[in-house]
């Protein structure tokens, strides 16, 4: 392969580092709103900053070679998500919201990746441009996974994606173009709705406008940042404010085609779709199973956040099941109870949930729905062909044939996957970590799902941990975030190559 076309990689960084100046001066707004003149200011000076470096990176390489190959494309995305959050530190660092560029690169690193992780100990405190702002880091994420799922992952031969490529209204390895670019306008106008619509329904149940917004971006994304120190265990008197957050977290780790058919009233294309059948599947049957044990045999957990009880204990217990069970399995790590204080078993259950995670195409991380489900596939046919060993037995998904490679890239994910975990674990625990945070850690922060277990659990945070165990924890986000593959291909010697 030939050399790294460099210009075109700097020119779209650059343009990237625009495009997230732009969506500063929301923040900037809501400060000046608020009457916070000098946090406006700053925050304007981190939208300045962040434009010029990118009007400087794409001015120097406007004449680049636009022709694109597949090493500029790894290199775009990895990079991409590094200096937007880079350029995304800035109003924390400007504004001393917070003042160590560790945590800031924590902070920011967990929120573009919509792991919902935190080293804040007071967040009401913070300025409401500051506050904004980290939610906007959550929703500007979460639109950029939609882009990559629908245009770049297939490419890359990313496994399962494929999968989702296959069934999406627009774009496929083949045929793309054109078709790229409407598939995905009618996504963002999706998430954009979607959003628009949930705050508007968080308002009418009692939110107030500002934190509505807020939890509206968080909640579509997957993310978690909550502007209140109790996250939504603040709102536990007011059950419709969760029961609307569970319907949107339940459509936000759904496959967003899925919605699309939705609204093109094409029914049966999500009666036919097998990973939505078996994500509605394990969110109904994991919220039956935590509801009936937490009712007649858990303490709640909620004595350290809020007061539990609106409407009786069996709709409390289904309620704070239902809403755990999405916020984990969807990996957007919202909180209403400890449940960690929930029976043993269902504490281990929900670290199960962790390695889960929702649908491909959707802003959750995780595992996906679909790649589980070629796997459970394929281990059952193996059982066949090792009885009829001249038999050919492909995996079917949506009553297709799967071919072989996009199995053997599933299996490969996922034992990179767990080794990435693995190693992460080992890596946290040799900082000083006991086991049970470090595989909470290594676990939340690959599957991008904020809460973890022991010291981090979901009524604690991450401010405790030594500046290089926040930074691991930031890698280990980035790499689950971008499906392991895209990031870690580029620390191979073989990538470098000119050839």
């Amino acid at each position: 392969m030939s050399s790294i076309n460099h210009k075109i990689v700097l020119h779209t960084l650059g343009l990237l580092l625009i495009f997230n100046g732009i969506f500063m001066l929301f923040a900037v707004l809501t400060s000046v709103y608020y009457n916070e003149g000098d946090e406006a200011y700053q925050i304007a000076s981190a939208a300045v900053a962040s434009s010029f470096s990118g009007f400087l990176m794409m001015f120097t390489t406007r004449d680049h070679d636009k022709n694109l190959k597949q090493k500029e494309g790894y290199l775009i995305v990895t990079l991409g998500w590094v200096f937007m959050v880079i350029s995304g530190m800035l109003p924390y660092l400007f504004t001393n919201s917070i003042s160590s560029i560790t945590d800031a690169f924590f902070e920011t690193m967990s929120g573009y990746t919509t792991t919902g992780a935190t080293i804040l100990t007071d967040i009401e405190v913070l300025p409401k441009g500051v506050l904004l702002w980290r939610s906007m880091t959550h929703w500007i994420g979460g639109m950029g996974i939609i882009v990559l799922a629908v245009a770049i992952f297939p490419l890359f031969g990313i496994g399962g994606m494929q999968l989702f490529s296959a069934e999406s209204p627009g774009p496929s390895a083949d045929k793309l173009k054109p078709k790229i670019t409407d598939t995905a306008k009618r996504l963002w106008l999706i998430y954009l709705g979607y959003t628009i619509v949930e705050a508007v329904l968080l308002y009418f149940a009692g939110m107030g406008v500002f934190d509505a917004i807020n939890h509206a971006m968080s909640t579509l994304s997957t993310g978690g940042f909550s502007t209140k120190n109790a996250s939504i265990a603040y709102w536990n008197d007011q059950p419709l404010i969760q029961y609307i957050i569970i319907l949107f977290m339940f459509l936000a780790g759904t496959n967003f085609v899925v919605s699309y058919y939705g609204f093109k009233l094409n029914f049966k294309k999500i009666y036919e779709n097998e990973e939505f059948k078996l994500y509605a599947t394990f969110v109904l049957g994991f919220t039956i199973i935590s509801g009936v044990l937490i009712y007649f045999s858990a303490d709640l957990g909620l004595s350290s956040i809020q007061h539990p009880q609106v409407f009786g204990e069996l709709e409390s217990a289904f309620r704070h099941a239902s809403f755990q069970v999405l916020a984990v399995m969807t990996t957007t790590g919202f909180v209403t109870a400890d449940y960690t204080l929930w029976t043993p078993f269902l504490t281990v259950l929900f670290f199960g949930l962790f390695f889960l995670g929702g649908s491909a195409g959707s802003t959750s991380g995780g595992v996906k729905v679909v790649r589980h489900l070629i796997m459970i596939k394929n281990a059952i046919l193996e059982f066949k062909r090792i009885l009829h060993p001249n038999a050919v037995l492909p995996v079917r998904y949506a009553k297709r044939a799967v071919n072989s490679d996009i199995v053997y890239n599933i299996l490969g994910f996922f034992i990179l996957y767990m080794l990435s975990f693995i190693i992460g674990a080992v890596v946290l625990g040799a900082t000083g970590l006991d086991l049970k945070t470090s595989i909470g850690a290594a676990a939340s922060s690959l599957g991008n799902v904020g809460p973890a277990f022991g010291d981090l659990g979901p009524v604690d945070n991450y401010a405790g941990l030594s500046d290089f165990a926040k930074s691991w924890c930031s890698f280990l986000m980035l790499i689950g975030r971008l499906e392991l593959f895209t990031v870690l291909i580029i620390l191979t010697p073989f990538f470098w190559r000119n050839r």
